[in-house]
């Protein structure tokens, strides 16, 4: 071979195998497992001595622990909330997160009720309180707060009881079932849902640059479940098109301290087909870095009639959800949210144990597959 053209061939050669080693890297890089960032987390039962225990012998080493002591007129106790990362520390728990006082439990039950009525000045008061509690988190170390911006309660019209799980109860919601009971309006009257999201903005307008400055997140729980438009008086602003509500709620702010407490089975409570609905949702909040917390909870139907189940037997596959949470590098807590109840005393704590067991399992699957 003349000496140009062996020279030819072997640059031919160096650029395929160039292209090649590319090609393979590349293959290599799409073959190998994505880490897992996410861990087992709860909400539940705060940070006594007795719960701290129950959840570090069953592995679950990081917490939302519920809320720090008030105090009237100002606030959270920083003492009792550095006692409480002080108590989960002996167990090598990790405190991430806090409940605001801006629950679910509907406005003539909540503590500052005043923000959803949109009644100022008073709102105004107590949004000064809710900046005081973001101060007291930071300073604490939690990471997120999460919380609540309702007006109705948490929706319920029944229970399920399944002979083939145990005789467990299983909380129900059926619409029609609903509008039979003929409930009334709460003290809000009519709120549409363009006055939802002005009470809304008012209040992360006022918090968000606190949050901010205190580097902790604001993670919002959808209402739960999603409704007709006006239902006693209220359109939920994630409803009644939740993955829209979800979307709208997103872009009302570009910071990396506004996002979601990301209740999979209250979304799914407002999807037709729950099991593929879901999973474009989870890619479009995630890839936002807007999922701060997690709530894996499953339920069987759907928009109007669903019941709550335990997380292996509803019609979402969690093994697809947990997977697609990893694929979008979601990093915070997976928790149980609410469980099957039985007339048995221990039934809660059994339930929760089972709930710990099947996401742990979860994480350890999706942490060991190879992507295909």
């Amino acid at each position: 071979m003349k000496r140009k053209s062996f020279i030819k061939v072997m640059a031919a050669s160096s650029v395929g195998a160039a292209a090649f080693g590319s090609e393979q890297a590349r293959a290599e890089m799409k073959a190998a497992p994505k880490k897992v960032l996410m861990k087992v987390g709860c909400q539940s039962g705060g940070t006594s001595v007795e719960n701290l225990e129950f959840k570090a012998r069953h592995g679950v080493f990081n917490l939302d622990g519920g809320s720090p002591v008030t105090i009237p007129g100002k606030g959270w106790d920083l003492d009792d909330s550095m006692k409480k990362r002080e108590a989960c520390e002996k167990y090598g728990i990790s405190l991430d997160a806090y409940h605001y006082p801006l629950t679910s439990a509907g406005i003539d039950k909540v503590q500052y009720p005043n923000i959803m009525l949109g009644k100022s000045p008073e709102r105004d008061r107590e949004i000064e309180i809710l900046q005081q509690m973001i101060q007291v988190a930071g300073k604490t170390g939690i990471k997120v707060l999460n919380y609540n911006t309702t007006i109705l309660p948490v929706l319920r019209t029944g229970r399920y009881t399944d002979p083939k799980r145990g005789n467990a109860d299983y909380s129900v919601w059926n619409y029609e079932e609903a509008l039979k009971q003929n409930h009334p309006k709460t003290i809000a009257g009519d709120v549409t849902i363009e006055q939802m999201f002005e009470r809304i903005t008012y209040l992360l307008d006022r918090i968000l640059p606190v949050a901010k400055e205190y580097k902790v997140k604001l993670a919002n729980h959808i209402a739960d479940p999603p409704t007709p438009v006006g239902y006693r008086g209220i359109t939920r602003w994630n409803s009644p098109d939740v993955f829209k509500g979800i979307q709208r709620f997103a872009k009302l702010y570009d910071s990396e301290y506004h996002g979601f407490n990301f209740c999979i089975g209250s979304i799914a409570e407002g999807l037709k087909d729950p099991k593929t609905e879901i999973m474009p949702i989870i890619k479009w909040v995630g890839e936002r870095n807007q999922i701060f917390n997690v709530h894996l909870r499953n339920i069987k139907g759907g928009w109007n009639n669903f019941q709550e189940v335990y997380p292996d037997n509803g019609d979402m596959n969690f093994l697809h959800v947990v997977r697609a949470l990893r694929d979008v590098g979601f990093s915070g807590m997976v928790m149980p949210d609410h469980v099957p109840h039985h007339h048995d005393p221990a039934s809660t704590p059994q339930a929760f144990s089972f709930a710990y067991g099947y996401i742990k399992g979860l994480l350890q699957a999706v942490s060991d597959e190879v992507k295909s």
